[in-house]
């Protein structure tokens, strides 16, 4: 249980009768939103956070939803995004998971929730300026992109422990992948909802997001801005050095996805290939040896090279065969989340909100 001392008490935004649009219907001046915010261990943030977001949108000139997924604290923040959402109006929705199965799996539960054209997300330790996305919403629509990345330049974190290691890995990502970024890590992002819903988050994919969504549209089509960042007053970071090492073995699988994802035969096979051929010559190689030149092969290494080579050829052939069936099989299936969830919001009382 968290023991900080809580932050004095923020009036919540008063609901009227003119800024709660009609439920389940949403005006047609500007597309509905539904911001994300996934939580987890920040019960200090929760209030400062519900407010800075209706202070942000104030003035967004369409109906607007926020979503909050607590992501199984233990320190009472999904209780205090309950009893806080409840003073500022039925536009807020809490979603409460029932364990902490990581961000990825928070977004994904935000993402299905979602009812609005537009999805917004950023991280809840108010270390992202909601007051950005209005006009990231305005630079998406007008540059036709489906994602837009925010790019904290003037990044107010710690040089050795987070901007450098950033750095490096975006960098990485954008030479793996092609799709060049300056900031992969950035949480605030404006996505249509059509085209993030295409995308199923799994494991820590949160990192890769504007990968996987290159696998469904035009990379082109992907942008990124300039965006505020200010340093974490509540709470603590939940990363460290040592997620470079997770980012390193998340581009291996990243990288095999958008390339191979629908096709690792190909991936797999390929492999096999070249061992069945370097295999081969150095097999004939040593059947010349053998019945051309007359000679004993018995104990030379080259022959149980040669072996080795081609049991691999086929352990990867048969690897991409096998890859291609179950490839196959989850195309077939059903949608299925690795989350699960302990409470939420009735969806039949949601509302939307907009600026009076």
């Amino acid at each position: 249980m968290n023991t900080s001392i809580e932050p004095a008490p923020v009036a919540a935004i008063p609901t009227s009768e003119a800024s709660i649009v009609p439920h389940g219907q949403a005006p047609t001046d500007h597309p509905s939103l539904s911001v994300v915010i996934p939580m987890y261990q920040e019960i200090d943030n929760v209030e400062p956070m519900l407010t800075r977001v209706h202070e942000g949108l104030a003035g967004y000139r369409g109906a607007w939803e926020l979503i909050c997924v607590d992501d199984g604290s233990r320190d009472g923040t999904g209780e205090r995004l309950r009893k806080v959402g409840e003073r500022f109006g039925p536009h807020v929705r809490v979603i409460r998971l029932r364990r902490n199965f990581g961000q990825t799996a928070a977004m994904q539960a935000g993402f299905d929730a979602a009812r609005g054209e537009l999805i917004a997300t950023l991280d809840g330790d108010l270390q992202n300026d909601p007051a950005d996305i209005p006009r990231m919403i305005e630079e998406l629509l007008a540059r036709d992109l489906d994602l837009l990345q925010g790019w904290r330049r003037q990044r107010q974190d710690a040089l050795v422990m987070r901007k450098l290691p950033s750095k490096v890995a975006n960098a990485l990502i954008g030479k793996v992948t092609g799709v060049a970024l300056h900031d992969y890590g950035c949480s605030l992002k404006v996505y249509r909802a059509e085209v993030i819903k295409e995308v199923t988050l799994l494991g820590e994919m949160h990192r890769f997001i504007p990968v996987w969504v290159a696998g469904v549209t035009a990379p082109e089509r992907i942008g990124e801005t300039e965006v505020a960042h200010q340093a974490r007053r509540f709470g603590t970071s939940k990363y460290g050095i040592s997620r470079t090492f997770r980012v390193l073995l998340d581009l291996l699988s990243a990288f095999f996805f958008l390339r191979f994802g629908s096709r690792p035969g190909h991936f797999f096979g390929s492999i096999g290939i070249l061992f069945g051929v370097v295999g081969s010559i150095l097999m004939a190689d040593m059947l010349w040896v053998k019945f051309g030149l007359g000679e004993h092969i018995g104990t030379r290494p080259m022959l149980f090279v040669a072996i080795l080579f081609l049991v691999m050829s086929i352990q990867f052939l048969t690897t991409g065969v096998l890859a291609e069936l179950m490839t196959r099989t989850f195309y077939a299936s059903g949608e299925h989340t690795h989350h699960r969830i302990r409470w939420q919001s009735d969806p039949a009382h949601a509302d939307w909100r907009r600026s009076q």
